[in-house]
């Protein structure tokens, strides 16, 4: 039988990140994500849900995630489940909690942390930051090649749009 452990998340942080380091060196990154959706409920009004989950980032990822993202940056995530149990020591109870382990991630928005989808450099799976030049837009020529043609200029009234 074939197993499958992934998850894909969009949301924005909850807290700052926490870096902290293992005595051998890692890093390690703990932030929390909220994710919300919107729905109608039975009376048809429009409800929304949050999710809270926890992520932990390891190595170069975790050190760039803390380096750049603060509280409320969108962030898109890709990782794995991992279910963590313990026992709390002050009530002696057994504890658990279900996490993401991240593997891979995108910031969203601008680097000053800007609207959400309005792109947003991607990175590698290493953490290094991969800049795109996007394109402008072309500005339409005129026939023949040569210069551009000026912009076209529109005069639009409300009743001359159809809906």
């Amino acid at each position: 039988m074939a197993n499958l452990n992934r998850v894909l998340l969009i949301g924005n942080l909850t807290r700052d990140p926490e870096l902290r380091v293992t005595p051998k060196g890692t890093a390690i990154c703990q932030f929390g994500l909220a994710i919300s959706r919107s729905f109608k409920d039975e009376s048809g009004q429009v409800r929304e849900e949050a999710t809270f989950v926890d992520v932990e980032a390891w190595g170069k990822q975790g050190e760039t995630i803390a380096k750049y993202c603060t509280k409320g940056r969108p962030i898109f995530v890709e990782g794995r489940l991992r279910f963590d149990q313990w026992e709390d020591k002050t009530t002696q109870q057994k504890r658990s909690k279900l996490k993401v382990v991240l593997e891979n991630f995108q910031f969203l928005g601008s680097r000053e942390g800007g609207a959400p989808g309005a792109g947003g450099a991607p990175l590698s799976e290493e953490g290094v930051d991969q800049t795109v030049e996007r394109p402008a837009t072309p500005a339409p020529r005129a026939p023949g090649g040569g210069r551009p043609a000026p912009a076209p200029q529109h005069d639009i009234n409300d009743e001359d749009v159809p809906f």
